[in-house]
């Protein structure tokens, strides 16, 4: 598709740097974690992510007006991307439902850092992996105190972004626009509803939570999604995962600003030392083709 027939939205993102694009996909999804957290009383944490990813399709589905008809190889992208999207979100806030959002999403990113350090054999790479065991260590030990079912739950959710990252670069690259990115939103949603239906019930259908829902989806699913994938056609994996370093940082902040949840000093030590980890594997690692 040329770039003249891209519909507005795409050419509105199309005008920002995709540094930026990413910085502000993480600012936009760390707050919104913030504010799902706050529904969980109501909906609980999987009544929270359906209406996250239903109201999410919806928008997308509207701004994209995606076509259905794909190729297999394609089809199957979309479907392994919404899949993988709706086991990502259902494991993290779960999570995020016994332990705080910055030693979530800190735990949680060890997803990427396997990504940046797969199949390496240097000693270097070696020496990153340490420092972020090391920080996890301090996360769950004897002075973090957290719930062992939400750190379960939080490393699941670090292997599906770890899957996350791997397939967006592939729909990025199979897709026009933001049109593989709604149909998979659609395929979460389905995969997300049965889990949302039994854990919240007709509480999903209360106005003011359907209200909540949309907000959470805009911050947390439609504009960090967008952004990514955008940015993702413009930068290669290796920047795009540097910049992904500051999510833990963020998530820190966001819980402590939005949430009240105060980290002990050595959480916030651990919170650094995954960070960089991450930055130094990523930096470390081969240059992208």
């Amino acid at each position: 598709m040329a770039h003249a027939d891209r519909l507005p939205a795409a050419r509105l993102l199309g005008g920002v740097p995709p540094t930026a694009l990413v910085l502000l996909g993480i600012v936009s999804v760390q707050v919104g974690a913030a504010f799902a957290k706050q529904l969980f009383a109501v909906a609980g944490s999987a009544g929270t992510v359906t209406l996250r990813l239903v109201m999410a399709a919806l928008i997308l589905v509207a701004i994209w007006r995606p076509q259905v008809r794909l190729d297999r190889r394609t089809l199957v992208t979309v479907v392994v991307y919404g899949t993988v999207l709706a086991a990502m979100n259902l494991f993290f806030y779960a999570a995020l439902a016994r332990i705080p959002l910055g030693a979530a999403v800190t735990i949680e990113f060890l997803g990427p850092l396997a990504v940046a350090v797969a199949g390496s054999r240097r000693w270097i790479d070696g020496l990153w992996v340490l420092l972020a065991g090391t920080g996890v260590l301090l996360l769950t030990g004897f002075q973090g105190g957290l719930l062992w079912t939400g750190v379960l739950f939080a490393l699941a959710a670090g292997a599906c972004w770890a899957g996350y990252i791997l397939v967006t670069a592939k729909l990025g690259s199979q897709t026009s626009d933001g049109q593989g990115l709604a149909l998979a939103m659609v395929v979460g949603a389905v995969i997300a509803l049965p889990f949302g239906i039994t854990s919240a019930g007709t509480a999903m259908l209360d106005p003011l939570v359907l209200a909540a829902g949309f907000a959470v989806a805009l911050m947390s699913s439609v504009i960090p999604y967008s952004l990514e994938l955008e940015a993702l056609r413009r930068m290669p994996p290796r920047v795009f995962g540097i910049l992904m370093s500051m999510e833990p940082v963020v998530a820190a902040l966001a819980g402590l600003l939005l949430l009240g949840e105060e980290l002990k000093p050595a959480q916030w030590v651990a919170v650094c030392c995954v960070v960089i980890a991450s930055v130094g594997a990523t930096r470390s690692a081969k240059p992208d083709a």
